[in-house]
C-alpha cells in the first residue's frame, strides 16, 4: 500500500516498470523526501487519499523539473526527451486527479502548469511561491486571496509572488498546515522575505 512518504519512490518504481523510453533514465538513488507531496497529503481536502494526492503532486513536480529545473528521479535524458517526459508526467498527474474525481484540484494543477510556463517564458520570478500556494490550495482549498494572486501573476504584477505566499501562509495556518508548508518551502529552497 502506498504511503505519502514514499510518493517519489513509488513514482520511480512505476516509471521503471513501464519499460518505456523514460525507464532507462530512472535514477537508482534513493529519492529525497516528497515535501510538496507531504504538504498536499496533510490537508483536510485530501484526507480520503493522502498518498494518492502526494503521488499526484510529486508526479507533477517531476514534470515541472524536467522542463525548468533539475529532476530528482530521472537523469541523463537529452533535452527533447526531458521535455516529452515532463509533458507525460504533467498528463499523468492530471489523469490521477481525474481518477480521484477532484475537479477543483484539476483546475488548480492546470493553473499551476500554465502559470509556471508563463513565468518561465517571461523570465519572471514567483515559481516557488506559485508551487507552495497551489499545493496548499489542493490541500486546504483555494480562497479568494489565492485566486486573486494567481490573476495578478497572470497579469504580470510585480507583487503577485508575495501575494501568493501570503495567501498560502494564511490558508496553511487556518488548516493547521503551517509546519508542513514551512518544510515544503525549505525543501524547494524558498525563503520568505
Amino acid at each position: 500500500m502506498l504511503v505519502a512518504e514514499q510518493a517519489l519512490r513509488a513514482l520511480a518504481e512505476q516509471l521503471r516498470e513501464e519499460d518505456s523510453v523514460i525507464s532507462p533514465h530512472v535514477s537508482g538513488r534513493d529519492p529525497e523526501p516528497p515535501a510538496l507531496g507531504l504538504l498536499a497529503a496533510a490537508g483536510p481536502r485530501t484526507r480520503e487519499d493522502p498518498a494518492g494526492y502526494a503521488l499526484v503532486i510529486e508526479t507533477t513536480r517531476e514534470g515541472y523539473l524536467l522542463h525548468y529545473g533539475r529532476p530528482r528521479i530521472l537523469e541523463g535524458a537529452d533535452t527533447d526527451l526531458a521535455l516529452l517526459a515532463g509533458d507525460y508526467l504533467y498528463a499523468r498527474g492530471l489523469e490521477r486527479l481525474a481518477a480521484l474525481g477532484d475537479l477543483e484540484a484539476i483546475r488548480e494543477l492546470a493553473d499551476l502548469i500554465s502559470l509556471s510556463a508563463q513565468i518561465h517564458v517571461e523570465y519572471r520570478g514567483g515559481a516557488d511561491e506559485l508551487w507552495l500556494a497551489s499545493v496548499t490550495a489542493v490541500a486546504a482549498g483555494p480562497d479568494a486571496a489565492h485566486q486573486e494572486a494567481k490573476s495578478a501573476l497572470r497579469r504580470g504584477d510585480d507583487d503577485a509572488p508575495r501575494a501568493l505566499w501570503e495567501a498560502a501562509a494564511r490558508s496553511a495556518r487556518a488548516a493547521d498546515l503551517g509546519p508542513s508548508l514551512e518544510r515544503a518551502a525549505e525543501a524547494i529552497g524558498f525563503q520568505p522575505q
